[in-house]
């Protein structure tokens, strides 16, 4: 199978985040012709410039200070650049605080992921690639809402020519924000580790293995469509608790002791890959490691038109409508009461 990053030009969003940056360096290593590392932090942005600065082969690379929300600059990179091959990284992530700040999280991880998607099927783009989550799956929270949109607007822009797709992973240990970081910054300041609910679960991917399926996805041949990898047992975070609070010399509860805070805005019991109205492909129809998940989708007319109104009420910053087109085109979606709160209390046209 031929590499599709070598020789070839790559476009890559959310270049300077955890899982963004180690593409990057994977990609980097097999030799495309040129990098461009797109990312609206400039911190993260330098830093993965000067980190791929030390990669042997001295890869072409434009870091670019931006982000997907912005068409003019899609157009610029596109025409300029002539990317063959998109990896779409960028992402608002963190829940509980995009669930205070909804439209933010609408517009990028929903409303970008469209233009970017547009802007490659209209520019001929070979393998377009993006990382989505579990938490799309009955979304119960703006982000997991706003990603499974995003999943959407690949389906309705993948083509024959520009295959596009998503590969939904779970929570990626050593990511920034993520929970062992979190544990071990509460274990270096004495405790407490605050754990959600005794009875949290969640599906868990190391850094490396997610980089992998990413990777893998753009090697893929033919069709476009939504992906999931077999990640084994979700983790009980209780548990997982304990094993960083040892794992770091104390002993559990004694020395570092744990406290339960509740639930947050739309976090979950448990994740899960596929909803009640998917199926997922046989092992091995699809490669060794990815299927391919049979997921309903609006038709493209009714796709179109939402997302358009969507547009317009983001722009107007009008809660209420963005929430009302978000709940039609993703119906699984339950807004938590935080959101629906937000709502209930924004003054016209504005959060």
């Amino acid at each position: 199978m031929n590499n599709p990053f070598t020789a070839r030009n790559v476009l890559l969003t959310g270049a300077g985040g955890s899982i963004g940056s180690a593409i990057a360096i994977a990609i980097a290593g097999q030799k495309p012709r040129a990098l461009v590392l797109l990312d609206h932090s400039e911190q993260n942005l330098h830093q993965i410039d000067f980190d791929l600065s030390a990669v042997p082969g001295g890869t072409a690379r434009s870091p670019i200070l931006g982000d997907v929300c912005d068409p003019a600059l899609l157009s610029e990179i596109f025409e300029e650049y002539e990317p063959e091959v998109v990896i779409h990284a960028a992402a608002f992530k963190h829940v509980p605080l995009m669930e205070k700040n909804p439209i933010p999280a609408v517009q990028n991880n929903a409303l970008g992921t469209n233009l970017l998607a547009q802007a490659a099927r209209a520019h001929g783009v070979s393998t377009f690639v993006m990382v989505s989550t579990d938490k799309a799956v009955n979304p119960r929270s703006v982000m997991g809402a706003s990603k499974r949109l995003a999943e959407l607007a690949l389906l309705r822009w993948s083509s024959a020519r520009t295959p596009m797709r998503a590969v939904r992973l779970g929570n990626v240990f050593g990511s920034c924000g993520s929970v062992v970081p979190t544990f071990l910054q509460q274990i270096a300041a004495g405790g407490p580790v605050t754990v959600t609910h005794p009875d949290v679960n969640r599906y868990f991917v190391s850094l490396s293995k997610a980089v992998e399926l990413l990777l893998s996805a753009a090697n893929l041949t033919g069709r476009g469509g939504v992906y999931m990898s077999d990640l084994g047992e979700p983790v009980r975070i209780l548990d997982l608790a304990h094993q960083v609070i040892e794992n770091a010399g104390f002993e559990p509860e004694s020395e570092i002791p744990i406290v339960m805070t509740g639930l947050r805005p739309g976090d979950k019991m448990a994740e899960e890959f596929l909803s009640d109205h998917e199926t997922v492909a046989a092992p091995g129809s699809e490669g060794e490691t990815l299927r391919l998940i049979h997921t309903p989708e609006p038709t493209h007319e009714k796709f179109d038109a939402l997302i358009a109104e969507l547009q317009e009420a983001a722009d107007r910053r009008d809660l209420a409508d963005v929430l009302d087109r978000l709940c039609r085109l993703v119906p699984d979606y339950q807004p938590s009461e935080t959101v629906l709160a937000l709502r209930k209390n924004a003054a016209p046209h504005s959060v």
